[in-house]
């Protein structure tokens, strides 16, 4: 019995298959398989099993659809030997992700090159994903970006969106905002939420137009509304914040749960913190806690930093030092610079770990080159002192004028101090000037705020009227980080 075309032919809608195929293409995180998120994908958007209208043909698209890897394999290869490029595409999914067959992206390759060769954009596009890569093939995004090309030239949308981030990362050719943005909203056009997220998101990053909250609310709201956790979890951000849209506590929880019931573990922590400040529902500690607790459990750092923060000041449960450290290190080996702080902290102090000064200082390092103005200032009293690492004048120095930069007024004053003494550079009477005139106009009333007058004062006295108002023509100019002069 042989079939028709339109009832041996097995395609699997796009929309059928979407929801699973955005669980696993969450930017932001490693992809566990990225060319298993595909399978789940691109059978789907882009037909796979248009021409299997003879029963060979039809068996082994159905077998491969029911899991049935050893079957299909056996079915499809004389097709795929013949020819097909069906066949050939199913066969090399086979083999690059080890569907009845041992893994062999090498010989999954070979197949997929035969079917793009004959103009399957599904094998283009897988083809370009084993080039980015490096699967059976050595990374190559020149290759990458140029089968992703020949897919998306044809119009679907999923390589259309590969196409935009290649583009943007600058990964197979010069970085390209335009180029980028025209990909990622020809698949934004088409409904494809990953383009839609993506689009999103450069509004929101001010890439596309300098105020482009707006337009970031509607494209996040639209990957939202299918389901998509990262756009749901960034419009609940913009929610909470008011940037774009009026801001509604009620409306970021809602959009925050929709996010954490697929997984997010940022939109688990971002729930604690609204129960822990009250925001859009009652103050609940307990609640809180659950949250967070949830989101450390899935390695969320940014949860680990405050369950260990609560842990330390016994809020919302007992206190617990070791448990506290315990977290704080978590997140600080992954990166988090309020975590690498409140680490330094401890080794400083003897807290819950044995006092290291050295330890200390790697850390308040590793926070003060994330931009942490308090570990900043840190390191920079230990590079002064000689505390846990080597004195040194000019570090010290380096690393006052970046917390200083950033408006930090302890910081201004003991800069003014170093180049007032010629610690760390020349002697320079006009920034020592400045730095002191800064801090005196930010520290709060007290002796250290006295002294930055004083200070200032005596400079003013030994300094000509010329440099006095060079002087005061640099503190007129500086601004605090993110005031446009």
């Amino acid at each position: 019995m042989t079939h028709s075309p339109a009832v041996g032919r097995i395609i699997i809608r796009w929309s059928a298959c979407r929801d699973a195929a955005l669980r696993l293409c969450t930017p932001g995180r490693p992809l566990p398989n990225l060319f298993a998120a595909v399978t789940l994908v691109a059978l789907l958007a882009i037909p796979v099993a248009a021409s299997f209208a003879a029963k060979p043909q039809f068996d082994g698209n159905v077998s491969f659809h029911r899991g049935e890897y050893a079957l299909a394999l056996k079915q499809l290869r004389p097709l795929a030997d013949e020819g097909d490029p069906d066949a050939q595409l199913l066969m090399g999914i086979m083999y690059a992700e080890g569907k009845g067959v041992a893994p062999d992206p090498a010989e999954g390759i070979r197949w997929f090159r035969r079917a793009a060769e004959q103009g399957s954009s599904d094998a283009q596009w897988r083809l370009g994903i084993m080039y980015a890569e490096g699967s059976g093939v050595p990374r190559n995004d020149a290759e990458a970006i140029r089968w992703y090309r020949k897919a998306a030239e044809r119009n679907p949308p999923a390589p259309q969106n590969e196409l935009g981030r290649m583009y943007e990362e600058g990964r197979g050719a010069a970085p390209d905002i335009a180029e980028a943005i025209k990909w990622y909203r020809l698949a934004a056009d088409q409904g494809f939420a990953l383009g839609q997220y993506n689009l999103g998101r450069l509004y929101a990053q001010g890439r596309i137009v300098p105020e482009g909250d707006d337009e970031a609310v509607t494209w996040y709201r639209r990957a939202a509304d299918q389901g998509y956790a990262p756009a749901q979890y960034n419009l609940g951000l913009m929610y909470a914040s008011g940037r774009g849209i009026k801001r509604n506590y009620t409306d970021a929880l809602k959009w925050y749960r929709l996010a954490a019931a697929q997984g997010s573990a940022d939109a688990q922590w971002k729930i604690g913190t609204m129960y822990e400040e009250g925001n859009g529902v009652p103050l609940d500690m307990a609640e809180a806690v659950r949250w967070y607790t949830r989101a450390a459990e899935l390695e969320s750092a940014d949860a680990r930093y405050e369950l260990g923060f609560l842990y330390l000041h016994g809020k919302g449960l007992r206190k617990d030092l070791p448990a506290a450290v315990k977290l704080f290190r978590q997140a600080a080996e992954q990166g988090h610079g309020a975590a690498q702080y409140a680490l330094g902290i401890r080794y400083a102090q003897g807290q819950g770990v044995a006092k290291s000064d050295a330890e200390a200082m790697k850390w308040f390092r590793l926070a003060a080159n994330q931009g942490l103005v308090a570990a900043q200032y840190a390191a920079a009293v230990r590079y002064r002192d000689g505390v846990g690492v080597a004195k040194d004048p000019a570090a010290a120095l380096a690393w006052f004028r970046r917390a200083a930069d950033q408006g930090f007024a302890p910081a201004q004053y003991n800069l003014a101090l170093l180049y007032a003494s010629g610690e760390g550079a020349a002697p320079d009477r006009l920034e020592s000037y400045k730095w002191f005139s800064l801090a005196a106009a930010r520290l709060p009333a007290g002796q250290e705020r006295d002294a930055a007058v004083r200070n200032g004062e005596a400079l003013a006295k030994a300094l000509t009227p010329e440099d006095v108002a060079a002087a005061q023509k640099l503190v007129r100019e500086w601004k605090p980080p993110g005031v446009q002069p």
